[in-house]
């Protein structure tokens, strides 16, 4: 043990620092073999970035909504298993046809059909090319410099090739919170569903919240400083210090990026360099709650290109959901850090100026608006990771690397498969796990009903 312990240091086998999706799995897995687990969590629940408001009398899922394709996901077995009521709601990534679609264009007027499948078809070669060269693309290439070399192989007109560039924007944005030129050419490489989406009209919470229970779990801990060495850890909290012979750190990227969570001695090499290379995005949902239905019948999506688009450009009818007449948009990248010191009702505004543009007189006043905060969150600082210019794929992984085989990082940002999501937590606690144990685990026990006394 490091040699600063004392008695009053409550021990155990393993520390959680963390109490998200990661963290709750690998203590879950961990407490199933006989270790003492003692999860610390800063907030006063569970879940993390899983997180689900029901004023008003409806399931708001705050932060995580969807899982992006459920065909092999172990979210969708737990969900499954947990009893957890899905809704098919199929996204398929930002694509531009991959549920019914409305399309405006600059003028405000819809698109006709034949227009949105040309349009749908111009991104499609644009993407044909894009992969060819992402796969040629230099170490500190942008995924600005990518799309402009597939636009140019077109040789399309300027309106054209402007139509394409917006939605390119756009997709990064809202697939990663960041603006086209700061995200790594690779950095959406995982864009990639397999399978329905699904999400949940009772509160995507119940996950954590299941996997959470017969766990030991201290709550409003906030932890400052993680000391390791080859002999164990000491972490220390606002209520005290705790000593384990090992420890899984889950906290966001943006967190273990602050001067307020300090790791001594400092993350060694590929893991700082793989640290310094990911970044937190700015991405927050607004959710407008309307009287009455003033849009297209038969869309899953709203969007609108030109100028009007630069913050406000898409719109996702969620009104199957509960019933109630309600559209969900983004302020992701830009909009995000440009709006960040607003007034809810500044942004209602300046979101229903937009809606005026398509909609006229139509559009009411919502009733009900939420809009997340997630950039000033103090224990997430921010959504999700993304891949700055000049990181790889392989920084997630390298993030995740244990450290002097006592110190385990997991979370969204250190799974390189699908990363920024609930099955990359999941998945990166069950590495975790099994990392500090040295042997496999079967991931389907995080699940059981018969596991850590969860059974319901």
């Amino acid at each position: 043990m490091p040699a600063d312990l004392d008695a009053q240091q409550q021990r155990f086998d393993t520390i959680v620092v963390g109490a998200g999706v990661a963290g709750l799995t690998a203590a879950r897995l961990l407490s199933q073999v006989g270790r003492r687990v003692v999860v610390l969590e800063a907030r006063d629940r569970v879940g993390g970035r899983v997180v689900t408001d029901r004023r008003f009398g409806l399931a708001t899922d705050l932060g995580a909504s969807w899982i992006h394709g459920i065909t092999g996901s172990p979210v969708a077995a737990a969900a499954e298993a947990f009893g957890m009521r899905a809704v098919e709601f199929t996204v398929g990534g930002y694509q531009p046809d991959s549920r019914p679609i409305a399309y405006y264009a600059p003028d405000g007027r819809r698109l006709t059909d034949a227009a949105a499948r040309r349009f749908a078809d111009d991104i499609r070669v644009v993407d044909d090319t894009l992969a060819d060269v992402i796969a040629d693309s230099a170490p500190d290439a942008s995924y600005r410099d990518v799309t402009e070399i597939a636009l140019a192989a077109q040789r399309w007109d300027q309106e054209r090739v402007e139509r394409v560039r917006e939605f390119l924007e756009h997709r990064s944005e809202e697939q990663y919170g960041a603006w086209i030129e700061d995200l790594a050419a690779h950095g959406l490489d995982d864009d990639v569903i397999d399978g329905d989406e699904v999400v949940f009209p009772d509160g995507y919470d119940h996950l954590p919240r299941r996997l959470a229970e017969g766990l030991d779990i201290r709550l409003t801990h906030v932890v400052s400083h993680v000391l390791w060495s080859t002999d164990g850890v000491v972490v220390t909290t606002d209520r005290g210090r705790f000593a384990a012979g090992d420890a899984v750190v889950t906290v966001p990227v943006g967190v273990l990026q602050s001067e307020h969570f300090t790791i001594e001695p400092p993350l060694p090499q590929p893991q700082a360099g793989a640290l310094g290379r990911l970044r937190m995005n700015a991405f927050e949902k607004v959710f407008l709650r309307f009287p009455a239905r003033f849009w297209d019948d038969g869309v899953y999506a709203i969007r609108q290109q030109g100028a009007g688009s630069r913050w406000w450009h898409s719109w996702y009818d969620l009104t199957p959901l509960h019933g109630t007449p309600t559209l969900l948009t983004f302020a992701a990248g830009p909009a995000a850090a440009g709006t960040r010191d607003w007034s809810e009702e500044q942004i209602v505004e300046s979101v229903l100026a937009q809606l005026h543009r398509l909609y006229g007189d139509r559009v009411e006043r919502p009733s009900h608006v939420h809009v997340t905060d997630w950039q000033d969150d103090p224990y997430s600082r921010g959504s999700y990771a993304y891949m700055t210019v000049g990181s790889t794929t392989r920084d997630h992984d390298d993030l995740a690397s244990p450290v002097g085989g006592v110190l385990h990082l997991a979370g969204e940002a250190t799974w390189t498969d699908d990363p920024a999501t609930v099955p990359a937590a999941l998945l990166s606690g069950h590495r975790a796990a099994e990392n500090v144990l040295g042997r496999g685990i079967p991931i389907e026990t995080t699940w059981s009903a018969a596991a850590g006394g969860a059974a319901a």
